[in-house]
């Protein structure tokens, strides 16, 4: 069985094709800057073969022909025809509280991720465009599976996902915390509980996805007790360039000064605060490092921030559990980000945690485990695969048709 896996943006499309019977994937790229003059289209194949090309791309039908032409055409085949394609999965960031699992895409389905759209509006519309113009290029008959990104965090109690606002905008707007992330740490949690030998139900997980945009989700007897991020994914700690939670007063507060809009203050904390906000130099944490091992100040801050408040909240959620069995570390800046994982794991020491810290600097988005052998508390890297987890869903909803 072929798979193939679609991650659509506002201006861009991703994709990973994967073959389910070895899990290897076939071919993956990605068309970016949809709908601009400065569009392309890239991709590549796991024996090294690449192509890349600046076409017009003014929409996401164009988009999925050039995927359809990169498949079966050209330096990048991979497949004779789209036939050979079983089912589409599809990720979809927020399905609030109407969609807990995985499910097979019809109509009503696609309107339900359109109503959430006010909940998550940077990502449903783009997805709904994504299905459509899927179905337009590949057809009616191909079946499509959409996997929720909030899914795995559904079971987290009210204590938990309630906000302390007036209980009518949860009647009224679903306002609640949902979390995101979730196909990533839940990959990742039933990863861990293969390595460990157990299942996840029997032990106390903390899972630590930290990129450009961060997460951490407590995980006790094989269910999310708490996640980082809310109603959207701004919430949490500091990241690459949102705020993270803070003081609600702050915010209205330089809302009043700066006489700025609703819309421009969630630009302002989305797309110009956390790393990059407190830094002024960029979000990515390779060039912060840089600048703060040069003597920016502002550097160091901004990483020493992150890395205090990720503590804060994996220290939180030890109290929330009563206590830890596994701490465990993915996407780009958790499987690569070597100084941050001692510092984090070295002020975890109380717990009896003993970095290996050969093992530790060695570590750039490898499989391993981070603590020496009889540690009570370990700790491990495991790199995220989530187009896998959206591969596999799609896989057991498409069999059962």
């Amino acid at each position: 069985m072929k798979i193939l896996v679609i991650n659509c943006g506002s201006s861009s499309l991703k994709y990973q094709l994967f073959d389910m019977e070895s899990e290897k994937w076939l071919a993956k790229g990605i068309c970016e800057a949809i709908g601009t003059s400065t569009s392309s289209a890239k991709g590549s194949t796991p024996d090294g073969k690449e192509f890349k090309m600046t076409v017009d791309i003014p929409d996401h039908k164009v988009a999925f022909n050039i995927v359809k032409e990169a498949l079966t055409t050209g330096e990048c085949k991979v497949i004779d025809d789209l036939k050979e394609i079983d089912a589409v999965g599809h990720r979809v960031v927020q399905g609030g509280d109407r969609y807990t699992e995985s499910i097979l895409i019809d109509d009503s389905v696609v309107k339900g991720i359109a109503d959430l759209g006010t909940l998550a509006p940077l990502h449903n519309p783009a997805h709904v465009i994504g299905i459509n113009a899927c179905t337009e290029v590949f057809g009616e008959k191909l079946p499509q599976v959409a996997v929720f990104d909030n899914a795995f965090h559904s079971t987290m109690p009210e204590t938990s996902y309630m906000f302390g606002l007036p209980y009518e905008y949860y009647e009224k707007y679903h306002v609640r915390r949902y979390g995101a992330h979730g196909t990533s740490h839940r990959f990742v949690a039933y990863r861990t509980a293969e390595l460990v030998g157990k299942d996840l139900k029997d032990f106390k997980l903390i899972t630590c996805h930290l990129g450009n945009g961060c997460s951490i989700t407590a995980i006790k007897d094989g269910k999310v007790l708490d996640t980082s991020m809310g109603l959207t994914p701004l919430d949490g700690f500091v990241m690459g360039t949102r705020c993270g939670a803070v003081d609600p007063s702050a915010i209205t507060y330089i809302m009043d000064k700066e006489n700025i809009s609703p819309k421009d203050m969630d630009t302002l904390m989305n797309k110009k605060s956390g790393v990059l906000g407190i830094s002024g130099v960029h979000s990515d944490d390779r060039e912060v490092k840089k600048a703060a091992l040069e003597g920016n100040k502002r550097a160091k801050l901004a990483r020493d921030m992150q890395w205090y408040q990720i503590r804060k909240v994996i220290g939180s959620y030890i109290a929330a559990m009563n206590g830890v069995d596994v701490i465990s570390f993915t996407g780009g800046i958790g499987e690569n980000c070597t100084d941050l994982r001692e510092d984090i794991l070295t002020n975890l020491s109380y717990l009896g945690i003993k970095l290996d810290k050969a093992v530790n600097d060695a570590t750039h988005g490898d499989e391993v485990e981070l603590t020496l052998p009889g540690c009570p508390v370990r700790a491990f890297v495991v790199p995220t695969n989530e187009e896998l987890a959206i591969a596999r869903d799609t896989k057991e909803i498409v069999e059962k048709l």
